[in-house]
């Protein structure tokens, strides 16, 4: 299970170098269905198998649709992909600051972080995760209804600024 765990973790770090080194927005999308996958992989193997599903659902469902739509709009002709020289570069400079990073954390504190929320399971009824969802939507309800609304603000601020000159899907009337 350990080694499961350090290869979606490594997974999920490639993938976020992949999206921070990439200037183009077709194959930066790879990398965030890769961070997307990854995450939802730890969060499976620490124990929330059902918040993994719904963060995996709602990403790919909603924020990559979103995320098509505009870099559709900010077309490039020629978009530079990872095997070009200033990609490779950017991909070099951030491992090596992951490693650097990592390197001045390393020792023994990760070790206790591998226990997964149903751990203690036979003083629970019900698994870890789904207590969390019935207090998500029972005391977090208003936080919901701002998070969609902060959503949509997003999404229209996207549409405005990829627009450009060329009067794109928000027309002033």
């Amino acid at each position: 299970m350990t080694y499961i765990m350090m290869l979606f973790l490594i997974g999920l770090v490639l993938g976020l170098v992949a999206v921070a080194s990439n200037p183009s927005p077709y194959f930066a999308a790879l990398g965030l269905v890769m961070v997307a996958g990854m995450g939802c992989g730890v969060l499976v193997g620490h124990g929330a198998p059902f918040l993994s599903l719904v963060l995996f659902l709602i990403y790919l469902g909603g924020m990559l649709v979103v995320f098509a739509y505009s870099s559709a709009l900010a077309a490039e002709p020629y978009p530079e992909s990872w095997g070009s020289r200033a990609v490779a570069l950017d991909v070099s400079m951030y491992l090596v600051g992951v490693v650097l990073v990592s390197g001045m954390f390393w020792g023994g504190w990760y070790e206790g972080s591998w226990i997964s929320v149903n751990e203690f399971g036979e003083f629970s009824v019900l698994q870890g995760d789904v207590g969390g969802v019935a207090l998500m939507y029972s005391l977090g309800g208003g936080m919901l209804v701002i998070s969609a609304w902060v959503l949509l603000l997003t999404l229209f601020v996207v549409l405005e600024l990829t627009r450009g000159m060329s009067r794109g899907a928000l027309r002033a009337v």
